[in-house]
């Protein structure tokens, strides 16, 4: 009977054991580079086996083909496309720093394109890939089977500069990434050189070589201290931006000139962006967008439009597309086998750790080998000092193996001499050979000798890599390609850049509707033809900018901020857009007041009464909109009671003599200066008015000593009169009658109050629908505790339910 052995194991256990042993895979074998020659497995395997089949700089390019199948075939059983899209990768100008594998052919490009396929394309190992390799045939690194045993491949290459900071890393693993920039070679060689010397090197010194990372595409790297903290924990952000300038063309033109685009990005797909921007109109200026990239290099062409703001464009061009890109370093590298974060001093210091143990690997084996010739060289000097002798003795010998016996037994020749002797050809006997063997061994001698002092000596092995270092960096020194930049340039996007600046007619209604219409649709329509319903009535209608401000404010506290550019634009005789489709009000809500200012650091301030009392100045500058303005109201002012609501509400762009005039509706009047009200924030509720007791006001009034009031009562009576009649006092006070009291019960209550100016038209609707219109200017003063003149019989016409002033107040400071 076969025992069988049947496990029940959960599905959770299962599974996390295998996707931990895959994800350990992942990690170590395929997508994170190692710390040491800063290579991925199958970069690894593809610069060993193309040097195994003497694929190098000095020899001709061959089929790509061929090395793909011969690194699948040998080292790396994965597909053929991953195997192919890594090699190209090494070759890729605009990817690596020092690329390490030549290629003939389409190898892809800076937009994109795909390279062409492998039977296409031909390659071989570049010149710096050799000193990736050098010495690894003197058992410098562990050699290890390949999947099916049949070879033996590298776990890491000698790599004789540091490749992992020259031609940077990207991959994505198992719960890691990395992302490590290129750097150039001559300051990552002096780095590594000044670290070896100064062993506790702080990271700033260091930085005084590694100025920054150096991408192979150029461009301006900002934020010094992004990189720095990048290169202390391995996690920083900096700002990556193309290189720009800006040329002159006839007829007072210009156009921006791109030479370099930020590491990685595609430039194909930057053109098409930028010139979108230009169709869809979303930055003013742009004429035309080309692409005039060619052999001598890339070259992005922005022609603007005459007198356009260039500046402007440019900083637009960078906050919205990857002409500026944010850098995120995540320097992540398998360091003895575990994936780490590792700063700038960890990797330079691991891979001088990987020198040093190659180096002395390499001496270890040429020291070996040295003692080894040096031991035959002694052995053929001695045979030839009795050459008569050893050719007797061998002559004398049954074969090859009793010569070799016969010369160890009787002139004390070791085995590896004897062999050397009795292999000796003819020719070499000669006088001119045993010079040559003795100089041979002279020179052994002085090689082996340096051998163990360098391995004696761990200042003396530091020389020599320090020596070799610099004889690579001077080879293959290049300039460096970015620019490094301390400070983050912040974005400043000027309205004007994005907005075409034109004249437009801006309307608001009492009712929350607000539309922007153009002059020619203004024209076109007729002059009581502006789209509003007929029980609403407009607020705001002017001629305004595109790059204008519009507040609007309604008489629950609320303040709504457009700029003019963003309101939805309508035709004249079209109600245009509800505030409530973007901004929450309540039904009962309505606007109250709006004002258009040029700018939003305006100058003034603005006057708030409410009904119940409360008034205050509030600076225009503490009422800035926040970035929440599109969908939500702000507030001017807190209303304490839901009873409460704003009448009164004023534009002060200086206060000089003026003086507020405020009435109650039982008919009392007060008079003080301005200056007795305190400015406060915009959430502040103000301080109190005039003392109402059970009252409440009807309007608070700018006005000077040679201002006139009008007064419409409750009863249908219309008064005019001097606003000295009211007595200059103090705020909060109860304030003197304006209004004589009759002995009927149906009293005199001021239902409306305003400032009298020139060619006002007073219109007044009753409760019976009515309508009757009162001219101001052309009424007679009356004395204070007159009760007016009547307008209307209010027991047959019925009383005052609205009123309205042909002239709107906020646009002459009054209400």
């Amino acid at each position: 009977m076969v025992e069988q052995n049947i496990q029940e194991l959960s599905l959770e256990a299962v599974m996390g054991e295998r996707f931990g042993r895959y994800s350990k895979y992942i990690i170590q074998e395929r997508a994170l580079p190692d710390i040491r020659d800063g290579l991925k497995p199958v970069q690894r395997r593809i610069l060993y086996a193309m040097n195994e089949d003497h694929n190098t700089f000095d020899k001709p390019f061959r089929k790509s083909a061929k090395s793909v199948g011969n690194v699948m075939g040998n080292y790396h059983p994965h597909g053929d496309s991953s195997i192919y899209e890594a090699m190209v990768r090494l070759s890729q100008t605009w990817k690596l720093r020092e690329p390490l594998i030549e290629m003939h052919g389409n190898n892809g490009s800076m937009d994109g394109d795909p390279p062409a396929a492998m039977r296409y394309t031909e390659a071989r190992l570049s010149q710096i890939a050799a000193e990736m390799l050098k010495d690894i045939d003197k058992e410098t690194v562990e050699m290890v089977l390949n999947f099916d045993d049949t070879e033996y491949e590298p776990t890491v290459l000698p790599a004789r500069f540091p490749n992992l900071l020259v031609n940077g890393a990207t991959g994505i693993s198992a719960g890691y990434a990395t992302e490590i920039p290129t750097h150039n070679l001559t300051e990552t060689i002096d780095a590594t050189i000044y670290l070896m010397k100064h062993p506790n090197a702080t990271l700033d010194e260091l930085m005084q070589f590694i100025k920054g990372p150096d991408f192979p595409t150029g461009g301006i790297l900002q934020g010094l201290d992004g990189i720095k903290k990048a290169y202390e924990t391995g996690r920083g952000k900096a700002m990556l931006r193309a290189k720009t300038a800006t040329e002159s063309l006839r007829g007072g033109k210009a156009q921006l000139v791109i030479t370099e685009i930020p590491y990685e990005v595609n430039k194909a797909v930057l053109v098409k962006k930028i010139d979108e921007i230009r169709l869809l109109k979303k930055v003013e200026g742009i004429a035309e967008v080309r692409d005039e990239s060619d052999r001598d290099g890339l070259r992005i062409v922005v022609e603007l439009k005459k007198n356009a703001n260039a500046t402007g464009i440019l900083n637009y061009l960078f906050k919205n597309t990857d002409l500026q890109i944010s850098y995120n370093f995540n320097m992540v590298a398998i360091d003895h086998k575990r994936p780490k974060h590792v700063g700038l001093k960890q990797i330079l210091a691991s891979y001088l750790e990987h020198q040093r143990s190659v180096t002395t690997k390499r001496t270890r084996y040429e020291l070996t080998k040295a003692k080894k010739r040096e031991h035959i060289v002694s052995g053929l000097i001695k045979a030839l000092s009795i050459l008569d002798q050893v050719i007797q003795t061998i002559r004398a010998s049954k074969n090859k193996k009793d010569a070799t016996k016969n010369l160890m037994t009787a002139y004390a020749f070791t085995e590896k001499q004897a062999e050397a002797i009795v292999s000796l050809q003819l020719y070499r006997l000669t006088n001119t050979d045993v010079t040559e063997l003795k100089k041979e061994a002279e020179t052994l001698a002085k090689e082996i000798a340096r051998f163990e002092k360098i391995l004696a000596d761990p200042k003396q092995l530091d020389k020599v890599i320090q020596s070799e270092l610099k004889a690579l960096g001077k080879k293959y020194a290049s300039p460096r390609q970015t620019e490094i930049q301390e400070k983050i340039e912040s974005l400043k996007i000027e309205t004007e850049v994005m907005v075409a600046q034109e004249d437009v007619i801006v309307q608001v209604s009492r009712d929350g509707y607000v539309k922007r219409s153009s002059l020619r649709s203004f024209n076109a329509s007729d002059e009581h033809d502006n789209g509003l319903r007929d029980d609403d009535e407009t607020i705001l209608q002017s001629t305004v900018n595109t790059l204008d401000h519009l507040y609007i404010f309604t008489n629950k506290g609320n303040l709504i901020y457009r700029p003019v550019h963003e309101i939805t634009e309508a035709r004249f005789k079209d109600t245009g857009e509800h505030l409530s489709q973007t901004v929450g009000l309540d039904a009962d809500e309505v606007v109250i007041a709006a004002k258009v200012f040029k700018e939003l650091k305006a100058p003034g301030s603005f006057l708030f009464a409410t009904k119940e009392g409360l008034i205050k100045q509030t600076l225009v500058t503490e009422l800035t909109p926040g970035r929440t303005y599109k969908s939500r109201a702000s507030r001017y002012i807190t209303l304490k009671t839901n009873t409460d609501e704003v009448i009164s509400l004023h534009y002060l762009e200086k206060v000089t003599s003026q003086q507020i005039v405020c009435t109650s509706y039982n008919g009392y009047g007060l008079r003080y200066l301005v200056e007795e009200i305190p400015t406060t924030g915009a959430r502040a509720a103000g301080v109190k008015c005039m003392d109402l007791r059970n009252d409440h006001l009807t309007a608070v009034l700018v006005v000077t000593e040679d201002d006139a009031l009008g007064i419409l009562t409750t009863r249908a009576s219309f008064k005019k009169m001097k606003v000295t009649e009211i007595p200059l006092t103090s705020r909060a006070r109860r304030g003197v009658q304006i209004l004589r009291e009759i002995k009927n019960k149906n009293q005199h209550r001021i239902f409306y109050a305003f400032k009298i100016t020139s060619d006002q038209l007073l219109t007044i609707t009753t409760t019976k629908e009515l309508s009757f219109e009162v001219r101001p200017e052309e009424s007679h003063f009356n004395e204070r505790y007159s009760n007016g003149v009547y307008v209307f019989s209010f027991q047959n016409d019925g009383e005052p339910k609205s009123v309205h002033l042909s002239i709107r107040p906020l646009e002459n400071n009054e209400e």
